[in-house]
């Protein structure tokens, strides 16, 4: 990266009004970006709201198209984010909003989530909490009305999207739920709160809990009788999901059959590693050896959280001496365990001044209490060094290069998530993983992330099943998974779910690794001699989050 700020061009000026624009429609997606000015507030979730939205992008891509590059940043930042508004139209049109409620990434976890990166030091921090909170009832009541078009227009959530929602805002409003605990924890670094600013902090907690049992009731008395009974898409509308989670077009049918011969190639790689754990032995026995050794375990989410620090330290520093230019402000990870228990493992970027540092969320599930570390290693290199954090908050910090937009807001899952695979087997490749266990517990990831392309694509696309039973399901899925997968069977219920209410997400995965390894190997063959895999990383990374056909582009232009 260089040093030597680059003079903001009109396309800069045009992407960064963008991120305002998004700032201002969406404060939630403000304050993940740390932009604090509207922590106070929450959106429009109303088809009002959505409509305001696609008309600023209509207006982002005319001036935009009128635009023209001054240098190759320009090139990249015109092509993604044409092609990132493009994809909000044509999601607009196709009314997906209109139907957007899911186990992990709706709006009816995305308000109560916001709450997780607000600051909390301060009285005043907690003022602004408390106004959001006050802000909550209204923004939900605006998602109902969303979602009461939906079932004026016959275009409506799956079934099994809804149960699985109303139990999660049980959890959420239960007198030990998020709401209640998280008003009753409240304490700031300088003090207790005033009374006067505690009672309304308590009050509008309880009007936050009201919203979201009148979510709830929604969901049960009016959405549920009239949601889908299948859980699969379709080909048409999982195409556009798949194009905006990669940022790419691929073939369906023959990355569907990539994923079967993928996952077969992981199996035989686990089935070679458990010979050498234990000679002889199946995956099955292999693992069932490891979960006895007590060496191998954690205890409780103190020490998965003070393990994940630990392993995740050592990465940075290590890393940052010998494979990877890590600036200073970058070397800040904090390993957290979330505030919820869902069951996800994720990754929230810093803010635009590193004052809030990258952070390593896991939302353990109710009832689990023991971990294995030969597990979650690799788990700590996807989410951190040199996976996610490496990768988003390099992109953070690239501003002499990059306009806002590129730096805080751009990007793909499969761009994201393909990278955080590819920095899994790199680790392999850089020795982290020569303990048979470690490798195998990698294995074990990304088998089940080739198990999810089949599965995804199997069962929103209505695919036969793999022994010719019948087309691909629900029922079918969970025993794949639970066939191909060595984690708890409360995770994989809620891997399931989260993939049938998510379509073309999970496969962006192993897709997106799949890309970035191609792309690699594209380099390596167009340099020859000269390609260096060390610079072919800066490079990449340099250039921040980007859908994996501008990835492509990119580089291929240099």
């Amino acid at each position: 990266m260089t040093d030597v700020q680059r003079t903001p061009t009109p396309i800069d000026t045009i992407a960064d009004a963008w991120v305002d624009t998004l700032a201002e429609r969406i404060p939630t997606l403000a304050t993940y970006i740390g932009r604090d000015e509207y922590n106070a507030s929450f959106g429009d979730y109303s088809p009002d709201g959505a409509e305001a939205l696609v008309g600023d992008a209509r207006a982002t891509k005319a001036a935009l198209e009128a635009a023209e590059p001054v240098d190759a940043i320009d090139t990249v930042t015109k092509m993604d984010l044409v092609r990132e508004l493009d994809l909000m139209i044509e999601k607009h049109e196709a009314k997906t909003h209109l139907r957007d409620l899911n186990v992990i990434a709706s709006p009816a976890q995305d308000i109560r989530a916001t709450f997780d990166l607000m600051p909390t030091a301060t009285v005043d921090d907690w003022a602004t909490i408390s106004t959001r909170m006050k802000a909550l009832p209204a923004a939900v009541e605006g998602y109902v009305q969303t979602l009461r078009r939906g079932i004026a227009e016959g275009v409506v959530p799956a079934r099994r999207q809804v149960r699985e929602v109303l139990a999660q805002i049980g959890r959420y409003t239960a007198d030990t739920g998020f709401f209640a605990e998280f008003v009753a924890t409240a304490a700031p670094a300088e003090g207790q709160l005033p009374a006067s600013l505690a009672r309304e902090l308590d009050h509008n907690a309880g009007a936050a809990r009201v919203a979201y049992d009148a979510l709830g009731s929604f969901l049960a008395s009016e959405l549920a009788p009239v949601a889908g009974e299948t859980d699969g898409v379709g080909r048409e509308l999982y195409a556009l999901h798949s194009r905006h989670f990669l940022g790419a077009e691929i073939d369906l049918d023959e990355t569907y059959e990539w994923g079967v011969e993928e996952l077969a190639r992981m199996v035989a790689e686990q089935e070679a590693i458990a010979n050498e754990i234990l000679p002889g032995a199946t995956v099955e026995e292999a693992v069932a050896f490891l979960e006895k050794d007590e060496s191998r375990k954690l205890r409780g989410t103190k020490a998965l959280q003070e393990w994940m620090q630990r392993t995740s330290d050592k990465a940075v520093e290590e890393l940052g001496r010998t494979h990877f230019d890590i600036a200073e402000p970058i070397r800040k990870l904090e390993c957290m365990i979330a505030p919820t228990n869902e069951g996800g493992i994720y990754y929230t970027g810093p803010t635009d001044d590193f004052s809030r540092p990258g952070r390593m969320w896991w939302s353990v599930p109710e009832g689990v209490d023991t971990f294995d570390t030969w597990r979650e290693l690799t788990t700590v290199y996807h989410e951190g060094v040199p996976g996610h954090h490496l990768q988003i908050a390099q992109a953070v910090y690239n501003r002499a290069e990059l306009n806002s937009w590129r730096r805080l807001l751009a990007g793909t899952s499969g761009h994201a998530e393909g990278w955080a695979l590819y920095a899994e087997r790199l680790m392999e490749q850089l020795g982290y993983l020569d303990d048979p266990a470690d490798r195998l517990g990698m294995l074990d990831g990304q088998r089940m992330r080739a198990a999810r392309v089949v599965l995804d694509i199997g069962v929103h696309l209505g695919k036969p099943r793999l022994d010719g039973t019948g087309v691909w399901d629900h029922d079918y899925a969970l025993a794949f998974m639970l066939k191909n997968v060595n984690m708890s069977e409360e995770f994989v219920r809620f891997e399931v779910n989260r993939y049938l209410g998510w379509p073309g997400q999970a496969p962006s995965y192993k897709v997106g690794q799949r890309i970035w390894e191609q792309v690699r190997d594209d380099e390596q063959e167009r340099r020859g001699a000269a390609f260096s895999m060390k610079q072919f990383h800066t490079r990449a990374l340099e250039i921040g989050g980007v859908g994996l056909d501008t990835l492509r582009a990119a580089l291929a232009s240099v």
